[in-house]
């Protein structure tokens, strides 16, 4: 008597985002930028703090802040005020701005034994790996929101992109300035990093009384 073909049972996997919050990642508010700068200068952490400034200051991607170079923020034996990178997503220029306190934090950093002859801002600790890793920087991310007790899973390393945009944004309301300095090529891509649209309609509806 033949057998029947039962089917194949297949061992059902967990979703991998499973209590995860997916989507865009929050932007840090000015009192979460201060009191993680606070922290990482009580603990003369001066990577961390040069690397965490830097993230704000400059608005660029993962991928793009792990691969600074020393000569991109550092020229005549002064940081830089202004200085531009090829961006790797879209190999087009992008601009920025090193406030007065992320160069003191930079100098300070570039001060230490392990920046002594290194070609990139933040060296690997391995002698194979020339900078520090993306999953790396995501890691520190992680450590400092978790630092000031906010939901790490609500924060990522895109969060440091927008947060200072974000902030411009609510401020002047100059879609045009953040899509410049965010390096987007249109608009419209500024309009959903932002989330400009949501942000407007809840700013309207707060605003009216029934």
């Amino acid at each position: 008597m033949q057998t029947p073909n039962l089917p194949a049972i297949r061992a059902r996997r967990p979703a991998w985002n499973k209590g995860r919050i997916v989507g865009q990642k929050r932007p840090l508010l000015p009192k979460h930028v201060w009191a993680i700068r606070v922290r990482l200068e009580i603990a003369e952490n001066h990577r961390d703090l040069a690397l965490f400034n830097l993230a704000i200051d400059s608005k660029l991607r993962g991928c793009d802040l792990v691969q600074l170079k020393v000569a991109d923020v550092f020229a005549a034996g002064q940081v830089k005020e202004r200085t531009s990178i090829i961006q790797s997503k879209t190999q087009k220029p992008v601009r920025f701005e090193i406030t007065e306190g992320t160069r003191k934090s930079l100098l300070r950093w570039m001060d230490e034994p392990l920046m002594v002859g290194s070609e990139y801002l933040w060296p690997g600790r391995f002698h194979e790996r020339l900078h520090i890793s993306t999953r790396q920087y995501a890691r520190l991310v992680r450590e400092w929101v978790k630092s000031i007790g906010l939901e790490p899973s609500a924060y990522g390393a895109h969060s440091m992109r927008r947060t200072k945009v974000a902030q411009i944004y609510r401020k002047t309301g100059n879609l045009r300035a953040v899509q410049l300095l965010l390096g987007h090529t249109k608009m419209d891509s500024t309009v959903r990093y932002l989330g400009v649209e949501l942000e407007d309609a809840l700013a309207i509806a707060e605003a009216v009384e029934i």
